[in-house]
């Protein structure tokens, strides 16, 4: 049975005589074993893990069909001295065996690595040349854009320009027919002074007006105005007379 190898502690084992085709897969497990005796049974090879029975010291294995080299391996084991170096022999050749399926395992490991490794890389290669080609294609989108861009500008330019110069062909005649103009504001700013200066003169005439025809003429700003009124009247006279002074002296 299965865990027939948990009895560790076996030191003598005969398994003779008894039809077996094969030993357990953990049959290596009985490290304190020294003696077995297998003779007369059906096996054809025995478990790599039998290369760990370190302490084996006798073995029998006449009458299995083994294999080839196993049973030129094991020998005949007719005396003491024979079952010992059949357990020497057989112990080596195990061993053997098991270090040259470890030496596969390590490489069928070691090139599932480098398979793997390769296929990283060339993953990793393959996404550089998609990040490539992304980067040139964003690169000739942007200058796409750019020559767009710029081409519109230009065309809006033109546009502006022509624009321009139609305007100023149409407003040139207009211009040329009707005199310049001056400044609204300078007008504006002139009939300002002009209405101040006809509110005064209108006041003043009111206040001669009112001083010479009404009883207020007896009031000290009344006589005040009568008096100035009257001097400028004279003086206007003497000014008149000499304008016409200088006109008989010039005749």
């Amino acid at each position: 049975p299965s865990d027939f190898c948990s009895l560790m502690h076996l030191v003598k084992l005969d398994l003779s005589k008894n039809r077996l085709q094969q030993l357990p897969l953990d049959f290596g497990r009985l490290i304190n074993l020294q003696h077995l005796d297998l003779l007369n049974n059906r096996l054809v090879t025995l478990p790599v893990s039998f290369a760990q029975l370190k302490n084996l010291k006798w073995l029998d294995l006449k009458d299995n069909p083994l294999d080839p080299v196993l049973a030129k391996v094991a020998g005949d084991c007719l005396d003491e001295k024979q079952c010992k170096q059949a357990a020497v022999r057989v112990l080596q050749h195990m061993k053997a065996i098991q270090s040259e399926q470890d030496r596969q395992r390590q490489q069928k490991l070691q090139a599932e690595r480098e398979m793997e490794k390769k296929r990283e890389a060339e993953q990793r290669a393959k996404e550089a040349q998609e990040r490539e080609l992304r980067k040139r294609e964003k690169a000739e989108e942007k200058e796409r854009r750019r020559r767009e861009y710029d081409a519109q500008k230009a065309a809006k330019q033109e546009m502006e320009k022509k624009t321009k110069k139609e305007t100023v062909h149409t407003r040139k005649p207009a211009s040329s027919s009707r005199p310049p103009q001056r400044p609204r504001h300078k007008f504006s700013w002139s009939r300002s002074v002009l209405r101040v200066l006809l509110f005064v003169l209108f006041c003043i005439l009111c206040a001669l007006a009112a001083c010479k025809l009404t009883e207020l003429q007896h009031q000290p700003l009344c006589v005040s105005v009568n008096t100035l009124y009257e001097d400028v009247v004279a003086a206007l006279q003497n000014h008149k007379t000499l304008q016409n002074m200088l006109q008989h002296n010039s005749k």
